[in-house]
């Protein structure tokens, strides 16, 4: 039977034909259904991790116990994974461990557009890169194979086009691997296990010698091969590029690489020989095209191919046809001249964060912002966010920032999911190095950004047991805050009397903004309504940014179905011409 899927999907129908027993996350696109998937099926434990070190280590604990074990993180989470992720490449394993890491081409989710075949080189570890849905699948077990056998963990890159769009997958539970019902005894084994410097001196040579069998192995293993055509160019690629080659040049010789580190060199230098024209295309960094420039050969590659944004069929089309690749023109394609108003993302109806940032507008703070809902803050009318550069980045940036004594009123905001994940250090530097900064959490008792992911805040774990809350005033006073308020968003006024309060304290404090996303709770109030005789179409309500209040000619309009019943837009009128339902 097959069945469509998408990349995430199979990934995680791989993991459960392939007999993995733990998964483990921290939600981030275009990786989070990797594990949400997961966990649908009842022989793999499956964890949301509190940030993807985390998660790693929990993987790589599965591993050590002998069993199979998967983590999954987006391309930036690796780099929050890193420390570990080298260390087991020294330690080696027990169980199978794949890393499924998941690039972001054109950015659509991200702040940067690294390509992570690099980590897999740094770290000296193999990394496998599937083209389509059934590869996805069929990767996962290779990988975990791969491990197993060489002592490594083994990562598989995929990126946003991989992860989101669906192919046939041939479905056979009959293929299952059954993990053994006996429970494995620990591998005491201290020279291995433990990266001190003299056992690490000793684990170095292992490694390179396990990246030379890995090479040779590149040469033979089934998922690198060529599929002969027209030896006039010769393409070599690897990943969902590969189907956009293909579709670009039906008739070229293609070396698909499913094995993209380490790569099989005298494969490459065959192919090279074979064709008249090598050709490599490839998205991000010219990962490839370096190695196969180092052998000495003649390649086409990122003179004609761009190293930012998303590839497709298109864009490979319109470049090779300049580059003088193709002899036929690519079709023109017109699009319709339609004048659209732009629909820039911004808070949802009825969000608390949009209080909080019309508070902090109100008192032309300064912002440091993170990553996550929150960071709509910065969009236009409330512009109140001016800097977000990752996960934690805030806190601790705000810090360095008030140590240097600027004028400007400064706060630095992050999110309850991203507090558990890397604002609790940023926090303890403030304490314990005498800061006076004012570090406001939005708690809205979800991983919203990511489609609302349960985190240690929300009293629920993956599988969807209750679990134990993790109260974020108590973690706050528990490292030492005195000043530690909690506020509900809605409440301008009182938002900015304890904002204001902090700043002028001359001492660190917390502000607590806490209300459920409404978008999770599908919470709706009446909704209120226009007082069109006060209502001078002063405009002051339009500058809290919601999509339900539009301007007419002579007063502004509430639409009810978009219109969750918030109350924020009444809070803020000036005339009172907006009336709560209970004020009516």
């Amino acid at each position: 039977m097959k069945k469509l899927l998408s990349g995430n999907e199979a990934f995680a129908y791989g993991a459960y034909l392939a007999g993995v027993q733990l998964a483990a996350a921290y939600p981030g696109t275009p990786s989070t259904e990797i594990v949400k998937n997961c966990a649908t099926y009842d022989t793999i434990y499956a964890e949301w991790s509190p940030n993807e070190k985390v998660s790693l280590d929990v993987a790589t604990g599965a591993s050590y116990a002998g069993r199979r074990a998967l983590c999954a993180m987006k391309h930036v989470g690796l780099n929050v994974a890193a420390d570990s992720l080298f260390s087991a490449s020294y330690t080696g394993l027990k169980g199978g461990l794949v890393i499924i890491n998941a690039d972001d081409p054109g950015m659509h989710s991200s702040q940067n557009e690294q390509d992570n075949r690099n980590y897999a080189k740094f770290a000296k570890v193999p990394m496998l890169e599937p083209a389509d849905s059934e590869e996805a699948k069929n990767y996962v077990r290779i990988a975990l194979e791969m491990s197993e056998q060489y002592d490594t963990p083994v990562l598989i890159r995929t990126t946003t086009r991989l992860s989101h769009s669906r192919t046939l997958v041939e479905i056979d539970d009959s293929k299952r691997v059954i993990p053994s019902d006996e429970i494995p005894a620990y591998e005491r084994n201290i020279p291995k296990y433990v990266m001190v410097p003299g056992n690490a001196r000793r684990r170095h040579p292992v490694v390179e010698e396990r990246l030379q069998k890995l090479a040779a192995l590149a040469e033979t293993l089934e998922i690198n091969k060529i599929e002969p055509g027209n030896d006039e160019i010769g393409i070599i690629t690897s990943g969902v590029i590969y189907q956009y080659a293909r579709d670009v040049f039906p008739n070229a010789t293609i070396l698909k690489l499913g094995m993209v580190w380490p790569l099989p060199k005298q494969m490459i230098i065959d192919f090279a020989k074979r064709v008249k024209k090598l050709v490599i295309i490839e998205e991000l960094d010219p990962f490839i095209e370096e190695y196969v420039r180092i052998l000495g050969l003649d390649c086409i590659g990122k003179e004609v191919y761009p190293i930012e944004g998303e590839y497709s069929p298109s864009l490979i089309r319109e470049v090779s046809y300049k580059a003088g690749l193709l002899t036929e023109a690519p079709p023109e394609v017109s699009a319709a001249s339609i004048d659209l108003p732009m629909r820039p993302p911004m808070l949802c109806p009825g969000c608390g964060h949009r209080g909080l940032f019309y508070a902090l507008k109100r008192l032309d703070a300064t912002v440091f912002g993170d990553i996550g809902c929150y960071t709509l803050g910065a969009a236009p009318p409330l512009a109140a966010m001016h800097t977000t550069t990752c996960m934690g980045g805030g806190f601790g940036v705000v810090h360095g920032v008030d140590k240097m004594g600027v004028k400007d009123k400064t706060v630095a905001v992050l999110g309850d999911s991203t507090f558990f994940h890397s604002g609790i250090h940023p926090m303890i530097d403030v304490l314990y190095n005498g800061g006076i900064s004012t570090l406001i959490i939005t708690d809205n008792r979800i991983t919203a950004m990511t489609g609302h992911q349960d985190n240690p805040g929300s009293g629920r774990t993956l599988l969807g047991e209750p679990a134990e809350r993790i109260d974020i005033e108590t973690v706050v006073r528990g490292l030492g805050a005195k000043r530690v308020e909690v506020v509900n968003p809605y409440e301008v006024e009182q938002v900015m009397k304890v904002v204001k309060e902090g700043l002028e304290s001359g001492e660190p404090s917390v502000v607590i903004a806490r209300y459920p996303c409404v978008l999770h709770t599908k919470e709706k109030h009446p909704v209120p309504t226009v007082d069109t005789e006060a209502c001078t179409n002063c405009g002051n309500c339009l500058k809290i940014g919601c999509p339900p209040i539009t301007k007419g000619e002579n007063y502004v309009a509430i639409d009810n179905i978009l219109c969750n019943g918030c109350g924020l837009c009444a809070r803020v009128c000036p005339f009172n011409a907006i009336k709560k339902p209970e004020e009516q």
